[in-house]
């Protein structure tokens, strides 16, 4: 499978505002996440404990669905969400943040982006970490065997060129689909009372800490193929999360208060293509109205990244010397 990378990162932010025909892809189907990240990549229960164990904790979030009444479900704060066995079902992936980033050949713009894309070379920071996540270096194939639609193809047709340069999906490890996935990358909460109030600071994106520490302590205490939990285990994830001050962590906040600064300037500037949810989020931070505005003067990656422990990428010079 080759891919053209350079100057795009579509699968790695949320680049709905410059959409004129922003996807919603990810809202078909049964069920509907309550949260409104876009490209969300679920971590399986290995990959969760990994970053964990990392002190990455503050970089990881859960996803529930809203579904209809002839869905299996539970109703949780007014809301039926996705349920196996009268549990709720959750994945948990990795929070996003606003950052100045270009894509396309447009100019920098306040996106919400993954919190590990470096907002200058627009390259994932871990890429060559053993955190890297298995969904992340596997796509699309995905899609391409599932016969899916491709970020890389949303781009071409939205803003040209070329990115998905063959439809081979090649080699990679299948997902996880169906009963496997169950423990292993969809989780089930083992009680449904502990989610009052947290359903809905998900609807409102203000999830606390404290709900995310919940849903990611169950992730890492799951066992794979089933619906039980390592209580101990699960008690130990969570506070580790708890624990977690990673670099991650504070550059999200210090990336918010960027652009919250910004949001008072937006005016006509902003990139608003109609789609009332661009400016919505994953469910974890405070909502700002910067997104989709210029940032010309927004701080840098190494300002806010670099400076607080983030690796650095290499460039697409180091990547090209390389292939």
């Amino acid at each position: 499978m080759k891919l053209n990378c350079e100057g795009c990162a579509g699968c790695c932010l949320d680049w709905r505002p410059l959409a004129s025909t922003p996807s919603n892809h990810e809202r078909r189907g049964p069920g509907e996440p309550l949260d409104d990240a876009y490209n969300l990549v679920p971590l399986t229960r290995d990959e969760v404990a990994r970053f964990v164990e990392r002190g990455f904790g503050d970089a990881l979030t859960p996803r529930l669905w809203r579904v209809d009444e002839e869905t299996p479900g539970v109703v949780v704060d007014g809301v039926r969400l996705a349920a196996v066995g009268g549990r709720p079902v959750f994945f948990v992936g990795l929070r996003n943040a606003p950052k100045p980033v270009a894509p396309f050949d447009t100019d920098r713009r306040w996106l919400r982006t993954c919190v590990f894309l470096d907002p200058e070379t627009l390259q994932c920071r871990i890429h060559d970490a053993d955190t890297y996540p298995g969904e992340c270096g596997a796509y699309p194939s995905y899609n391409l065997d599932l016969g899916v639609g491709t970020e890389c193809e949303r781009v071409e047709a939205e803003h040209g060129g070329e990115r998905l340069l063959d439809d081979d999906p090649g080699e990679y490890e299948g997902p996880l689909l169906g009963p496997q996935a169950l423990g292993a990358k969809l989780f089930g909460y083992p009680d449904p009372d502990e989610l009052a109030g947290a359903v809905e600071r998900m609807r409102e994106g203000a999830l606390r800490e404290t709900d995310r520490a919940a849903f990611v302590g169950v992730a890492a205490g799951s066992r794979p193929g089933t619906l039980d939990v390592d209580d101990e285990r699960a008690a130990a994830g969570t506070a580790d999360v708890l624990d977690a001050d990673s670099w991650v962590g504070r550059a999200i906040d210090e990336w918010e208060a960027a652009a919250d600064g910004e949001a008072d300037n937006t005016g006509d500037d902003a990139a608003g293509v109609g789609n009332d949810d661009t400016a919505a989020i994953d469910g974890d931070e405070t909502t700002t109205d910067a997104i989709g505005s210029r940032a010309p003067d927004a701080p840098t990656g190494d300002e806010i990244e670099v400076a607080r422990g983030a690796p650095e990428t290499p460039g697409w010079d180091a990547v090209d010397d390389a292939e």
